[in-house]
């Protein structure tokens, strides 16, 4: 029998051996394989697997960043062969750390996501809190997906969904997180405000898919107050213990 496709794919990718890894998911999709098994079967296990060999030390910087490129090129290459279903009238914002392993996670979420006929837009990491408010604000999505946060991210990703639910746009959207810290610490997405937390791309179509539109609920308490003090005096607001 031979090897999984992911084990002969992950050998050259970890050595940087371009046109051979590229040449392996040729040949895969001229034998039958379709595009979406490729990415959930082969591009995506390989990216969760660089990422942990990377956090672990047991590869450098310049083999992760060789094999995250690689990566990324073929996963450009198969996107361009994802069916495309009929529009479902569903609209979807993906956003990510800043990170190039992010990057390719929430790329190819949105890939799956858009071959499915959902409405996708992808402004990917570095974007400020601001920015993707207004884009909410712009695209009355039916869902935000926070891909990839690094343990550093989370006061942001918080401070975000804080921004999002108290200036009372998006009040059905929901938020769904997804990759990174998330997959790592059990509870993390409840604590930032999350409505919902994928282990993977899968989940979060299977999730995002079967949702209602959130039931919207009133601001924090603690949130209203903030607001309300700065606008009435210049007077210090008590330090509040989050």
């Amino acid at each position: 029998m031979s090897e999984p496709l992911l084990t002969r794919y992950m050998q050259p990718l970890l050595a940087g051996r371009r046109s051979e890894c590229f040449a392996l998911v040729q040949h895969a999709v001229q034998g039958g394989w379709s595009p979406e098994r490729v990415v959930r079967d082969v591009v995506w296990p390989a990216m969760a697997q660089v990422e942990r060999l990377f956090r672990d030390d047991r590869i450098n910087v310049a083999i992760e960043h060789m094999a995250v490129r690689i990566n990324r090129t073929v996963a450009d290459q198969v996107q361009a062969l994802l069916p495309s279903s009929a529009a479902n009238g569903k609209r979807l914002i993906v956003t990510c750390a800043d990170g190039e392993t992010e990057e390719l996670g929430a790329q190819m979420a949105a890939d799956l996501f858009q071959s499915r006929g959902w409405d996708v837009y992808f402004p990917g990491g570095g974007v400020p809190a601001d920015e993707i408010l207004a884009l909410i604000g712009q695209l009355r999505p039916s869902i935000l997906l926070i891909f990839g946060t690094q343990p550093s991210g989370v006061p942001g990703t918080r401070r975000l969904i804080e921004m999002i639910r108290g200036v009372g746009i998006g009040q059905t959207m929901n938020i769904i997180v997804s990759g990174g810290i998330f997959d790592r610490a059990d509870g993390l997405w409840q604590e930032v405000g999350a409505d919902m937390f994928a282990e993977g791309a899968d989940e979060a179509i299977a999730l995002a898919e079967s949702a209602e539109p959130r039931e919207p609920r009133p601001m924090p308490l603690g949130m209203v107050k903030k607001r309300r003090r700065r606008r009435r005096s210049a007077e210090p607001a008590p330090a509040m213990a989050f």
